[in-house]
């Protein structure tokens, strides 16, 4: 007997993990297919993205989908899961990160946030458009700083917005 209930307990969490990780990956989608609808079109009056050494800020107007493909090509989206480290109440999270100077150091100056959301039940999820000359830069950012407070995740991505208009308006021909 105890053999078929530690078998069933098994079961049941290999359940819960890939029930989690298929749950990660819809929400990561989501976050991915919102990015370019949260940002919105840039108005005339913004500065060009990059022209700035401030990171732009979520739910601001940001780049628009024009823009977005004539950045730089070296280039590319990088997508931080900040996950929440539950075993701490969130005002010791937040102390653990302004002694860290986490929020003095990330985003390095000069990358651009693309969008920042608060994902219930994971954490912050980040993206960036970082050159890939300052991949490292961010990186160590993110290790000096944000360790202990959060664990964290990196996801290259890259903006599937006008090749997926494009083929859904030529039926995928």
């Amino acid at each position: 007997m105890h053999v078929a209930f530690s078998t069933t307990v098994s079961r049941s969490i290999g359940s819960v993990r890939r029930f989690r990780r298929g749950a990660l990956c819809v929400a990561l989608a989501v976050s991915l297919a919102a990015a370019p609808l949260a940002c919105g079109a840039q108005s005339a009056a913004a500065p060009a993205a990059g022209a700035s050494d401030t990171p732009a800020i979520a739910g601001a107007p940001g780049p628009s989908a024009a823009s977005s493909t004539s950045a730089a090509d070296d280039t590319f989206l990088l997508t931080i899961f900040l996950r929440h480290d539950e075993s701490k109440p969130l005002p010791k999270i937040n102390d653990q990160l302004r002694a860290q100077g986490f929020f003095k150091t990330f985003p390095p100056p000069g990358i651009e946030v693309v969008s920042w959301y608060v994902m219930m039940g994971i954490g912050q999820v980040v993206t960036l458009r970082v050159p890939a000359s300052r991949l490292r830069e961010v990186n160590r950012a993110i290790e000096l700083t944000a360790w202990g407070g959060y664990r964290t995740e990196f996801y290259p991505t890259y903006d599937y917005k006008a090749q997926a208009q494009q083929m859904r308006a030529t039926d995928g021909k």
